[in-house]
């Protein structure tokens, strides 16, 4: 895990959007809904408690264990230890059934963000498992806290980002935006509400920026909760679309028109999990999305 040293500047905002997106698709495809869905409770706070009073070692390995059955992982056991080393943490990816993580030393007196790197390293366990990951390392590892954050466990890594006039935090390669936004897209889906468990007022703040742009996507055309102005613009679009088959999408849209044999088509990414879903061009229809199952009411 990188992005983990007290006082490195902070970036915000969601430069990393689209491999995010394309996170979610592939968490989707690779355990199925019913699979995303059997991770329906957050890890609980309790579960990552960890105070001064806690030994070292046995709390870490506690944390661990509860993360572990968390991400249902039952047979895997993680061996913690802690070192000097420049990133926040690191793990070792093997056949298992032991893993050795290794944490920063700073950890052993900032204890209250070891859950969030635990969370993170073992989650690069499950995909390892799971043979789930993107080319390159800065890819694999925002889809690692893209992974962490949807399965009920990242909450921890937002929380872990703080940010005052004379220090500054942050663990993971998302942004804390960004944090906000899969947090957001979780919290749709399950009917969650994660802001109870910060503990830091600059997480709060960035789950509240990533949730307006989650609640954004359920408000694009040709979705019917579009708004007036993408409304008029969407129809502005068909009639050109129409008139003119063929023409290539203006990529500043999220929908795309497409002429056939059957008649003009609409395809725009599912506001839960990205995937693309094609519908034919004819007034209001009531669909479901081929991947995650939502439902979705749109006017085409």
């Amino acid at each position: 895990m990188g992005n983990g040293s007290p006082g490195t500047p902070v970036v915000h905002g969601f430069p990393h959007l689209d491999t995010v997106r394309s996170a979610i698709t592939a968490l989707y495809r690779r355990l199925s809904p019913d699979g995303v869905h059997t991770y329906g409770t957050s890890l609980v706070p309790a579960d990552a408690a960890f105070s001064d009073a806690d030994d070292l070692h046995l709390g870490a390995q506690r944390v661990a264990r509860a993360l572990v059955q968390h991400l249902r992982l039952p047979d895997a056991r993680m061996v913690v230890g802690f070192r000097t080393m420049e990133h926040a943490a690191s793990v070792e990816l093997t056949a298992g059934p032991e893993y050795f993580i290794e944490l920063n030393d700073r950890f052993r007196t900032h204890r209250r963000d070891i859950g969030a790197a635990l969370a993170h390293e073992i989650t690069h366990v499950l995909l390892h498992r799971l043979g789930l990951e993107f080319p390159g390392t800065r890819a694999n590892e925002i889809l690692t806290d893209t992974v962490t954050t949807y399965l009920g466990a990242g909450w921890l890594l937002l929380d872990a980002f703080r940010e005052d006039a004379v220090s500054r935090q942050k663990l993971g390669y998302l942004t804390p935006e960004e944090f906000g936004y899969v947090l957001a897209k979780r919290a749709l889906v399950f009917d969650e509400d994660p802001s109870p468990w910060f503990t830091s007022p600059q997480a709060y703040t960035a789950y509240t920026q990533g949730r307006a742009q989650a609640l954004r996507e359920l408000r694009r055309p040709p979705l019917t909760a579009a708004g007036r102005a993408g409304r008029r613009r969407y129809a502005k679009d068909r009639r050109y679309a129409q008139d003119h088959p063929g023409t290539v999408a203006d990529p500043g849209v999220p929908y795309a028109f497409e002429s056939g044999d059957t008649g003009l088509r609409v395809s725009f990414p599912c506001p839960a999990c990205h995937q693309r879903v094609r519908l034919p061009v004819r007034g209001r229809v009531s669909a479901r999305c081929g991947l995650c199952r939502t439902r979705l009411e749109c006017d085409t």
